[in-house]
């Protein structure tokens, strides 16, 4: 069977695990301290995936997909007159 993820994006996510654990990995757009070992994985494979390595594309969750139905029918209605 065919590997999920490549050894590269492997490496990018035992990198930015070993980050978390000397304390200095920041999340990106607040710039805060990682400290969730799952918030730290998802950043080292979105750098990965990023990066071109071979990661499975991101599961849209069920919450997502019901929002993204909603956000196209909402916004104003023209009359017809």
């Amino acid at each position: 069977m065919a590997r999920r993820y490549s050894k590269g994006a492997s490496a990018k996510v035992k990198k930015v695990m070993e980050e978390r654990k000397s304390g200095t990995l920041r999340s990106g757009r607040s710039g805060k301290k990682v400290t969730s070992r799952k918030q730290a994985i998802a950043i080292g494979l979105s750098e990965a995936r990023r990066a071109g390595k071979k990661v499975p594309a991101k599961k849209s969750s069920a919450r997502r997909k019901a929002s993204r139905g909603r956000r196209k029918s909402s916004g104003r209605r023209r009359r017809s007159s």
